[in-house]
């Protein structure tokens, strides 16, 4: 793990506009049928949780959705993140096809209103990710200080495109380690360190 410090903050900063660009570069099919295969791969990989906590795609992140949809077909419930505040952890509400959606300070569709509930399994964009099972997000540290505060911490499962793969997202000491990596290629789970 690397100390926080402005060469790497500055280098983050520049690898999360490419790795958007790249995804961006996907033309609608390829984006579909890779997102199609990521799906496919979860639904081998993981059991059907109690409550999984998805976030809504937004700069041509996979989109999850219809695992979510096929794991609600046999029980489970689903979540989406809320910010409740900037440096706070995230909260989690219930979600179905029915739940009124509003952007959020960030553009993200968000429930506004609705229970607060825990996660059992989280599935988490990839921005960027490396083999270590460390993700990029977009730098606000949301998931990092949601799965720290988590107890029991829920199963975090990134879900991303090999085009974001890296050969190091340069771990600082904040960032949280996945327990799965499931792209397009396969699903990968994290030994322990």
């Amino acid at each position: 793990m690397v100390e926080p410090n402005e060469d790497n903050t500055a280098w983050r900063r520049a690898l999360r506009r490419d790795m958007v660009a790249r995804r961006a570069a996907l033309g609608e099919a390829e984006h579909a049928g890779l997102s199609a295969r990521i799906v496919e791969h979860l639904l081998a990989a993981l059991p059907v949780p109690r409550i999984v906590a998805f976030c809504w795609p937004i700069k041509h992140e996979p989109d999850v959705r219809t695992v979510v949809e096929r794991w609600a077909a046999l029980g489970a419930q689903a979540a989406l993140p809320v910010v409740v505040a900037e440096d706070a952890p995230l909260a989690f509400r219930l979600w179905t096809d029915e739940t009124p959606l509003e952007p959020d300070r960030y553009g993200i569709p968000t429930p506004v209103a609705g229970d607060f509930v825990r996660p059992d399994l989280i599935l988490l964009p990839l921005n960027g990710f490396d083999a270590a099972g460390y993700r990029l997000g977009y730098g606000g540290g949301y998931f990092d200080r949601t799965l720290a505060a988590l107890s029991p911490r829920p199963l975090a499962v990134g879900v991303g495109f090999e085009i974001n793969r890296l050969d190091s997202i340069r771990p600082e000491n904040h960032d949280q380690r996945l327990d799965w990596i499931v792209t397009e290629a396969g699903s990968f789970k994290i030994s322990a360190a």
